[in-house]
């Protein structure tokens, strides 16, 4: 388990051999790695602005790949987030789950990815062609993170009742 919120750019196959680095145990490795685009409600985006406060944000950070690591068999996770000023096609947060079978890095990637998007405390300004605005929660994030919980369906606790 390792996080890192940082302004510089990763190489996500250099994270990715160091993170399973003489682990023979594991049979699976899930990466996702998400861009900055330049379109966003139908506007043109120049540049995207990430703040946050450090020590709030890794706090939180590592509360999530915690929850991650407790419902899913993980041999390893990892998180990267970016912060600063980003324009498009850049890289601003890299996910890496890895265990014995993928099932599990499948649904722990998607779990870290849709609690990021929803409680990871980052800020985030868009360079638009009107101007610079702040970008809202969106009510979709929030529906993704809901599959996750203990009372969903689709939560990892009745999947599990149901096999």
């Amino acid at each position: 388990m390792a996080i890192r919120v940082q302004p510089e750019d990763f190489d996500v196959t250099s994270e990715t051999k160091s993170l399973v680095a003489g682990n023979t145990s594991i049979g699976a490795v899930v990466t996702f790695t998400g861009l900055v685009r330049d379109m966003a409600g139908g506007e043109t985006i120049s540049a995207m602005t990430l703040e946050h406060y450090p020590e709030m944000t890794e706090t939180m950070l590592a509360k999530i790949d915690i929850q991650a690591n407790e419902r899913w068999p993980l041999e390893a996770s990892l998180i990267i987030h970016r912060y600063g000023r980003l324009e498009p096609g850049e890289q601003i947060v890299l996910v890496i789950t890895a265990s014995s079978h993928r099932q599990a890095a499948f649904e722990a990637a998607e779990f870290l990815m849709d609690w990021l998007k929803t409680k990871a405390p980052f800020w985030k300004q868009e360079a638009t062609t009107a101007g610079e605005k702040w970008v809202a929660a969106k009510t979709s994030d929030d529906d993704a993170t809901e599959r996750w919980s203990e009372t969903s369906p689709a939560s990892p606790a009745k999947i599990a009742a149901v096999k």
